[in-house]
């Protein structure tokens, strides 16, 4: 790339960055701290039935402040907090850890703090016990079937922008070579471990800041996956020069399995999970007793997802570093003749798709927690499909796949047996080759390009 497409990259990753930024300033309260505090209501008024009325920041740093009505039978209701002192906070492992409970009437002591915690808290009863927060009643309510659609909905933001930006690095590869790199969902389990690595980086430093644990992943994850597909693809598919696809796409399956257990000896065979952040709901909509509710880290995830597919778009519209991918793809031979270095490029390309891989992989371990060495298969393999239903080779297409995609999986999960829905996926696959073989927005030819 040129210096200024250098920059131009690197302004989008601080856009990337400046979300999280921005989304971490403010955010509610941390929603296991919250589950932990409630938990002990219970036990600190036996037989009472309990409402929650607010949860906000307590006093002391890493604390909460829990405002609640105890209604005991034929008695008014009884207006009482609890204040909550943890470990930690942020990321830190220990983060939910009770050192200390106050109420209106004094602190509790260390020997009930202790009992509480270990024979009511920690156990089954205990969690099964926790009276949850008190639904807003100022938000709209609609229609219930309105209501269960919309959760739905929000549900699969973050998993249709996983599926999108991973189909578009299958576009990305194909596009350009006519070739199917099938480790990029290994090279989203690279980017898992990068976020978690770089995270861990924050946390060694003594920082325990989710924003700045997340942006410290992100940069690790963008970097560990151009790296392992540009050096991964440079062997399996700029190095082999045959006519047929099919040697570099077994080079590539070849690549897939050394990721897996390349990732099964660096991180070992046990997943490393980040504590959850930025998890409290946020409610929009009701209909009777269920709450339409959106977090903040689904914002954040399906947010970053947005900016990086439009940032994309932009890359291949607007710079020169697109123009050369385009007319590469176009005419391979007259692009040469007018000066595009195709061998360079296509390195470039697989950087660019490597680092698509490794943000979803990010978006996946700041959504759900982490991703094993193995679970990269499942993501890549559906986000394969995505692509080809877009039209394989067409990164709009790749994008508008990776949303139909996730959403059909959420409305067969929603309204079907669960157990049925990847079977009907790659069922749904092969009747979209029979009757839309070149994708939604793929090659006008209905015959797609051989693979």
């Amino acid at each position: 790339m040129t210096r200024s497409n250098l920059f131009r990259a690197w302004r989008f990753i601080a856009m990337l960055l400046g979300l999280g930024l921005l989304a971490g300033c403010g955010l509610s309260t941390d929603a296991q701290q919250t589950r932990v505090c409630r938990s002990a209501l219970p036990a600190l008024n036996p037989g009472a039935r309990i409402t929650v009325e607010r949860v906000q920041e307590g006093p002391a740093p890493q604390s909460l402040h829990i405002a609640y009505a105890a209604e005991y039978p034929n008695r008014p209701p009884l207006d009482r907090f609890v204040i909550c002192r943890f470990a930690a906070a942020g990321l830190s492992p220990n983060k939910a850890e009770l050192t200390g409970l106050a109420t209106e009437e004094g602190p509790l002591s260390g020997a009930s703090l202790y009992l509480l915690k270990h024979y009511y808290i920690d156990t089954p009863e205990g969690v099964a016990n926790d009276p949850g927060s008190r639904a807003d009643a100022s938000v709209l309510e609609i229609p219930a079937s309105a209501a269960y659609s919309l959760q739905q909905f929000l549900v699969s933001l973050p998993r249709t922008a996983i599926y999108a930006l991973l189909a578009v690095a299958y576009a990305l590869i194909f596009g350009l070579s006519g070739r199917i790199n099938l480790a990029f969902g290994e090279l989203a389990a690279v980017g898992s471990a990068a976020t978690v690595a770089g995270a861990a980086i924050v946390l060694t430093s003594g920082g325990t800041s989710p924003t700045l644990g997340l942006a410290a992943g992100l940069m690790a994850a963008l970097f560990a996956g151009a790296i392992h597909s540009a050096v991964g693809g440079y062997f399996t598919i700029a190095r082999i020069k045959a006519v047929s696809t099919q040697p570099s796409l077994i080079a590539t399956v070849g690549l897939s399995l050394f990721l897996m257990e390349y990732l099964r000896l660096v991180q070992s065979p046990v997943t490393v999970w980040l504590p959850p952040i930025w998890s409290t709901p946020w409610p929009l909509a009701r209909a009777g007793d269920f709450l339409v509710s959106l977090t903040p880290i689904t914002v954040i995830t399906s947010g970053i997802g947005l900016i990086a597919a439009i940032g994309l778009l932009w890359l291949m519209r607007a710079t020169s570093f697109g123009r050369a991918w385009r007319a590469y793809a176009d005419d391979a031979k007259a692009a040469a003749l007018f000066g595009v270095n195709g061998p360079r490029l296509l390195i470039k390309t697989l950087a660019l798709a490597g680092a698509m891989a490794a943000l979803s992989g990010m978006l996946i371990v700041a959504q759900y927690g982490g991703l094993g060495f193995a679970g990269g298969f499942q993501y890549g393999l559906k986000a394969l499909i995505a692509a080809i239903i877009g039209g394989i080779g067409s990164i709009p297409g790749a994008l508008l796949g990776g949303f139909a995609v996730g959403l059909f999986e959420t409305v067969w999960s929603a309204y079907l047996p669960i157990e049925a829905r990847d079977m009907a996926l790659y069922a749904g696959l092969i009747v979209f080759l029979i009757f839309r073989p070149g994708g939604l927005l793929g090659m006008r030819d209905p015959t797609p390009r051989p693979v």
